[in-house]
């Protein structure tokens, strides 16, 4: 295979690739979880920390569960909105955040996607001796990888045929419920959820802004 071939096949991959919240019944084999979870584990990371573990819920009454899990909390949050005199708001946050944020209940697969705070003999040997950054900006270094390798995941999944929907729904509203209810440990923090499925429909291509609005080359 050529390189512009390859090159031309990533980019189809990037370019087709949809948020889809619309699943057929059918289930996810547990060979194509471990695939694409392969996949992920290939992402770069800091220092190759590799700071990203993945829960793939496949039970759809659990995943039923999480999606109650969400709503109550949501709920809790528009209860205080209203209590505070934003009733505006808190019906806002209930009737179009609340169904996007949710938008995992028909998937017959659910990724937690998990960051690990970074770990590394730099750490270890320079920059928690020096004092270097506060403990809290080695979490955010955790997510920043988590999340590279959950692209790969979504870029993998449909590349095999599969359907995802990356959400921070659940993480913003339910994080400790989700973290309980599923025994993820403490240090472990949830960067976000991401439905898996085999695709129901085929949204259409939303605008994306232009190179030229996005990108300074400095000479």
């Amino acid at each position: 295979m050529t390189t512009d071939t390859i090159y031309e096949t990533i980019k189809a991959a990037m370019h087709e690739r949809r948020s889809v919240r619309k699943y057929t019944e059918a289930p996810v084999a547990v060979e194509d979880i471990r695939e694409i979870i392969d996949c992920a584990r290939y992402a770069p990371s800091d220092t190759n920390s590799q700071t990203w573990e993945f829960v793939v819920v496949v039970n759809r009454e659990k995943i039923a569960r999480i999606e109650e899990l969400t709503w109550e909390a949501l709920h809790r949050k528009a209860e205080e909105a209203t209590a505070r005199g934003l009733e505006k708001e808190a019906r806002m946050l209930t009737r179009s955040f609340g169904p996007y944020a949710t938008a995992f209940r028909d998937a017959p697969a659910l990724v937690i996607c998990l960051a690990t705070p970074y770990e590394s003999k730099f750490r270890d040997k320079i920059f928690d001796p020096i004092g270097l950054v506060p403990d809290e900006v080695w979490r955010e270094e955790g997510i920043k990888s988590s999340c590279l390798a959950s692209q790969n995941l979504m870029l993998a999944a449909h590349a095999r045929g599969l359907a995802t929907c990356p959400m921070t729904g659940p993480v913003l509203l339910a994080e400790e419920e989700l973290k309980a209810y599923l025994g993820i440990r403490d240090e472990a923090q949830v960067n976000m959820v991401i439905a898996l499925g085999h695709p129901a429909e085929t949204p259409a291509k939303l605008p994306r802004k232009s190179v030229d609005d996005i990108l300074t080359i400095v000479e």
